[in-house]
């Protein structure tokens, strides 16, 4: 007999670029938004909606410890092609409800642009934390 709730701890997961763990990582989310059509006809009270197509992003914060960002942003201006990955989440909380009934969730994202500002260099004499970066991605399609 259970007696508590136990819903999905955020804690419990991980984030992988191009198949590569991110240990890194602090946060990760991807986001699906339609793209919704509201309208209505004459005589009617309320409108009707529905979606016209779709726009997926994503973000992902870590703490630097590698330069795969670097790297990419290198390869970019050495060669103008746009850096793309595949990023991948995988929610695991055994003790969860939803994982109990659902099992483990997964999303795989492709054609993952990074976007927004890249920070390459940060220095602060007052500074108390760590370095941490927050990547932005517009996504193609999720598999």
């Amino acid at each position: 007999m259970q007696y508590n709730k136990s819903p999905i701890s955020l804690r419990e997961g991980r984030a992988y670029v191009e198949g590569v763990e991110v240990y890194d990582a602090i946060k990760m989310e991807i986001k699906f938004t339609p793209d919704i059509w509201t309208g209505r006809q004459l005589g009617e009270r309320s409108p009707s909606s529905r979606w016209l197509g779709y726009t997926i992003t994503g973000s992902m914060t870590r703490r630097r410890a590698t330069k795969w960002l670097q790297d990419a942003i290198k390869k970019y201006l050495d060669t103008g092609l746009t850096p793309e990955f595949t990023i991948q989440g995988i929610m695991d909380d055994p003790n969860s409800d939803y994982q109990a009934a659902n099992g483990p969730e997964t999303v795989t994202a492709v054609g993952c642009v990074p976007s927004g500002d890249f920070l390459l260099m940060a220095l602060d004499s007052e500074a108390t934390g760590v370095l941490e970066d927050v990547v932005n991605f517009n996504i193609k399609d999720i598999v």
